[in-house]
């Protein structure tokens, strides 16, 4: 008899469990959508949570993690899908941990997911970015190839921003890629490549002249020139 009792105290226990989740779910449900109406991302990402740990789903995961990384939290985002490279991975998940990783400072581990997007849909957009990270941890042959894929298959239409200025600004992606094309060149060889890097300079500034990045890279250039010279006439 005790036996049959305790079975029936946990099966009422079992079905109360359920019904709870299921009005939860259903609650957290309703409160996602009216967070979405109200545009409230900590919203949205609060519910999304409740919802994940009720009733885990992958694809719930990436969105959470890409909200949080539009959100600037690239920590909660990695945090939330992990910093693995895996096959199975959506492409969403791919591109959170790339974008969240560069944010980190981690350009060897972002690249190994740049890598993963950038075999799946390669695109001039990708191969700036991987080539920029590539100087950054002197993989030089490797920001080469991207630098040539994107010179080869930017358009004229193509725009990137950047952010060194108090002012945001937009230039000609083919320009960027001179500008970033001569970074790599005098990164080569900082004596010998001072001269092709600064026509690279002068090249990408043909296309913008108002590209800061270039004419500061430039500037820098330059003064590098001089200094070399100065060196070269006191040997002498």
């Amino acid at each position: 008899m005790k036996q049959i009792t305790i079975a029936v105290v946990m099966l009422f226990s079992v079905s109360v469990f359920a019904q709870s989740n299921a009005d939860l779910k259903t609650h957290y449900e309703a409160y996602y959508k009216e967070m979405k109406k109200q545009g409230d991302v900590q919203g949205i990402i609060n519910a999304l949570t409740h919802l994940n740990i009720l009733e885990p789903s992958v694809a719930r995961k990436d969105t959470l993690a890409y909200l949080y990384l539009s959100e600037g939290k690239y920590l909660q985002a990695l945090n939330t899908i992990g910093v693995e490279k895996n096959d199975s991975d959506s492409d969403m998940n791919v591109e959170v941990k790339a974008l969240a990783l560069k944010n980190l400072n981690q350009p060897k581990l972002a690249l190994e997911h740049y890598e993963v997007l950038f075999k799946r849909e390669p695109s001039v957009y990708l191969a700036y970015e991987m080539a920029d990270m590539k100087i950054q941890v002197k993989d030089i042959a490797g920001a080469k190839s991207n630098i040539e894929y994107g010179l080869a298959n930017v358009k004229d239409d193509m725009k990137r921003a950047f952010y060194e200025t108090q002012q945001p600004y937009e230039t000609s992606m083919k320009a960027a890629l001179l500008c970033l094309k001569g970074l790599l060149t005098f990164t080569e060889n900082r004596t010998a490549n001072v001269d092709a890097a600064i026509k690279l300079m002068n090249d990408a500034l043909a296309i913008d002249p108002n590209f800061n990045l270039a004419k500061v890279s430039r500037q820098g250039l330059e003064s590098q020139k001089a200094q070399q010279a100065a060196a070269a006439n006191k040997k002498n």
